[in-house]
């Protein structure tokens, strides 16, 4: 698997994750169908940032890593 993903889009990917999460934690998003869509998508955007792989790029044609 080659990393497709920049470090700036790998920050912004895990602040959302993270102002998701929060939004949770203190009632703003409650339980709910929208709480568990929002939830999973943090998930695959923390995943996504740990692994630096996003597999909708290479469908979308986007690479954020800096070339070597």
């Amino acid at each position: 698997m080659k990393k497709n993903m920049g470090s700036v889009d790998k920050i912004i990917r895990v602040l959302i994750a993270i102002v998701i999460a929060v939004l949770y934690w203190q009632g703003i998003i409650s339980g709910g169908t929208l709480a568990i869509v929002l939830l999973v998508f943090a998930g695959v955007f923390v995943l996504t940032s740990l692994v630096g792989y996003c597999p909708l790029y290479p469908i979308l044609g986007l690479n954020t890593c800096k070339k070597k």
